[in-house]
């Protein structure tokens, strides 16, 4: 049985230490990876997910770049020679949708069917929590939207993709999803935003599936958006209050903070396979209860929320049958005070033309 660690109360050296792991499953534990290259160790955890996770019948959620594109070629595999049945993905990039219908595992969409049994990805950079950061490989909307959705949520990573940092942001950089509409002025106001202080923001210009700058116009996303790229030299003070101010940005999509949904990442290094469950989750399938799946949907929700009882309106000008009136906001007066006509409960003494 997998062990279970708490890692926010050990160093950042121990809490990556290698755990040997029980075989579970189709799979058994590499115990000596070492001379392997980095591909062969994306392999490896990328077949152990499948192996280890997906039963026939399940709808899976189909990640995006290298390492995940070992765990929907074992998929196909595992179908083909009849070891899985009853097998669906939804994928979560235009070009994972094109390997897995090479590969025949028979695809639907979120508007099909969005109880999701286990979502297998890669990430970008993990930090001793399992918080994530994911969209290097310019799939973040769709990626996030897929897990979200997901009952189990397994990370494969090599152990290069652990923070060496203690926290998000120096180990590899965070990626927003943007709109195109004015792109320069909403890269300007991530770069200005205090939870986010000491952010380079770079445009991702060239290929969206890498953040290398390998071409001259704007990195074009699946859902047609730009990326920006924030590099930081110190680690995210404020995760989760970074990931909630860039949510609330008018002009950004999404962004690849993925934060508290993770279930497990399997880590293939030297030593061989390790898994780190998240926190509180002890039974050996890693079937999390229902108030910590999906914490981001709640999170997100609140920042819906937010983001609507804000209010942006200064005042609201109405035409009708006795005039015009004019409605300010709370504390628009002030604001406004000397400027145009005096108002007395909210209406001006000017008359509308009758016809």
């Amino acid at each position: 049985m997998t062990t279970v660690l708490t890692l926010a109360l050990i160093p950042l050296a121990a809490a990556w230490a290698p755990i040997r792991a029980s075989p579970l499953g189709r799979s058994s534990v590499v115990r000596h990876a070492s001379g392997l290259s980095q591909d062969e160790l994306k392999k490896m955890v990328g077949y152990k997910a499948v192996d280890d996770y997906v039963e026939s019948g399940m709808l899976v959620g189909l990640g995006t770049g290298s390492t995940a594109a070992f765990a929907v070629e074992r998929l196909g595999q595992l179908l083909k020679d009849g070891t899985l049945k009853d097998i669906k993905g939804i994928p979560t990039s235009v070009r994972t949708k094109e390997q897995a219908e090479e590969l025949g595992i028979p695809l639907i969409t979120l508007d099909e069917d969005s109880d999701i049994d286990v979502a297998i990805d890669g990430a970008d950079d993990v930090d001793p929590d399992l918080n994530l950061v994911k969209g290097g490989g310019g799939a973040l909307l769709r990626e996030k939207m897929v897990e979200v959705c997901a009952k189990k949520f397994i990370v494969i990573v090599d152990e290069s993709k652990l923070s060496k940092a203690g926290g998000l942001g120096p180990g590899f950089p965070i990626p927003v999803e943007i709109t195109p509409f004015c792109a320069g002025h909403t890269q300007r106001l991530i770069g200005n935003l205090p939870s986010l202080a000491g952010c380079k923001p770079v445009l991702r210009l060239g290929s969206s599936s890498n953040n290398q700058p390998d071409g001259d116009e704007p990195a074009v996303t699946d859902n047609g958006n730009y990326i920006v790229d924030l590099f930081f030299d110190e680690p995210v003070k404020d995760a989760v209050k970074a990931a909630s101010d860039l949510k609330n940005t008018v002009g950004v999509v999404d962004h690849g903070f993925f934060i508290g949904i993770t279930t497990a990442v399997i880590i293939a290094g030297s030593d061989g396979i390790s898994v780190k469950e998240a926190k509180k989750l002890t039974s050996e399938k890693l079937t999390p209860p229902s108030a910590t799946r999906n914490s981001e949907l709640g999170t997100r929700n609140s920042e819906l929320g937010t983001r609507n009882s804000a209010g942006i309106t200064t005042a609201v000008i109405i035409a009708g049958s006795d005039g015009i009136s004019v409605k300010e906001a709370a504390g628009a007066g002030a604001k406004q005070a000397g400027a145009g006509p005096s108002i007395e409960k909210g209406k001006a003494e000017v008359e509308l033309p009758r016809e």
